[in-house]
């Protein structure tokens, strides 16, 4: 018993390159869990570890037996320096120190590791394991395993603790064991950003204002996602205010809008829903689209010439003059403009005006292949078709031809 047993140490070396890439966190000593445990003869002992921190994903414990007055040659923490992450544990790394004690004595223990502190009574009273996360029923001088939230679905590691119960297999002196348990953070989840969390805020960008005049929102939500999750933690930003995260999202919706071809593609797609619509009969559904395009600044002359033509098919004629006439200010050479604003004139009763447009062009070609006078008989035939008449129709064709 109270002899030293040599130290030795285990080296593993793959016999090829690990494919594996490097975890982006940190074995977290300042939350390790240091126990020197006296299990008197066939007792049984319950042993809370450290709270694990937020973003805890994987722990690495280790077990050790020791004879009386021997000593830890090395402490968990300091083997964990030389493997970067949980993978080397997990799938070896050329150099690496495997974590089995340095040191052990003859004692051995069984033990069993519990998810929370109710699963531990029965173990307690009884030694049953039935409740066990995990359970080691063979007698062992010294163990060290990785456990990983992400094999394991009874572990719940990204905040809480483990209990690791002990039992000792010697009937007759007191064992000394030695607890060691370490957690690795991952760096992303450490700010709460679960993916429940994410998904949360997916959710709620997906009901603004802007996604909802996407086809597709999701590569804008991500964006915003990032932005939120790059300011903040979980926990500052549900401490925000409501007018507070209001604003966040306003803004950080703002600059994704702005950083990325979004904007372009969302506009560009309303227009294309305003012209089907349009040709489907549907001129208010098509208004409605054109107007959220002027509204937010982005319309051109030929947007306003395309709600302008929707308003003199509604017969809103003041509503098309006023329009045609915004998009004169941008483009006044443009003559399917002037042609929609004669119209407009034409049926608002106003025949001087619209006879000045009607003679001023007449000469022209609104495209490379369409006269002036043509586009004037095939929207004259078009009118009638959708019950708008007017006198003053063969006074204007007289008139130009």
């Amino acid at each position: 018993m109270n002899s030293i047993k040599g130290i030795f140490l285990l080296v593993t070396v793959l016999a090829f390159k690990t494919s594996f890439s490097q975890k982006d966190g940190y074995w977290d000593k300042t939350r390790a869990t240091t126990e020197e445990i006296t299990v008197s003869a066939r007792d049984r002992i319950i042993i809370k570890t450290q709270d694990f921190p937020e973003g805890t994903t994987e722990v690495v414990y280790r077990i050790t037996l020791l004879d009386k007055n021997q000593q830890m040659a090395g402490s968990l923490v300091s083997v964990l320096k030389a493997i970067p992450d949980p993978t080397g544990i997990s799938q070896g790394s050329a150099g690496a120190v495997f974590i089995l004690s340095k040191i052990s004595g003859d004692d051995k223990c069984k033990y069993a590791v519990f998810s929370s502190a109710d699963l531990t009574t029965k173990y307690k009273e009884n030694g049953k394991t039935d409740d066990a996360c995990l359970v080691q029923d063979t007698p062992v001088s010294k163990d060290a395993k990785l456990l990983s939230a992400d094999k394991s679905a009874f572990m719940k590691l990204n905040t809480g603790n483990l209990w690791f119960g002990f039992e000792s297999k010697n009937w007759i002196m007191n064992q000394k064991i030695i607890l060691e348990v370490v957690p690795w953070v991952d760096n992303k989840l450490s700010r709460g950003w679960t993916v429940e969390n994410r998904k949360a805020i997916i959710d709620q960008c997906k009901t603004s204002n802007l996604a909802q005049k996407m086809t597709n929102s999701d590569d804008f939500c991500v964006c915003i996602l990032d932005k939120i999750q790059s300011k903040y933690k979980y926990k500052e930003f549900q401490k925000l205010l409501a007018v507070e995260r209001a604003k966040a999202f306003k803004d950080f919706g703002n600059s994704c809008f702005g950083e990325s071809s979004l904007s372009k593609s969302v506009y560009d797609d309303l227009r294309k829903q305003a012209t089907l619509l349009a040709k489907q009969g549907k001129q208010g559904d098509a208004i409605q689209k054109l107007t959220t395009i002027i509204n937010d600044g982005k319309a051109t002359a030929m947007d306003y010439n395309a709600i302008g033509n929707s308003y003199v098919l509604t017969k809103q004629y003041g509503q098309a003059i006023k329009f045609l006439k915004e998009g004169e200010k941008i483009d006044n050479t443009e003559l399917l403009i002037q042609m929609n604003l004669a119209h407009a004139y034409l049926l608002n009763d106003n025949y001087a005006s619209a006879k000045a447009i009607y003679k001023e062009y007449q000469s022209q070609n609104v495209t490379d292949s369409l006269s002036w006078t043509q586009k004037i008989k095939q929207d004259f035939a078009s009118f009638k078709k959708v019950g708008i008449v007017s006198n003053n129709f063969e006074k204007v064709l007289k008139l130009i031809d």
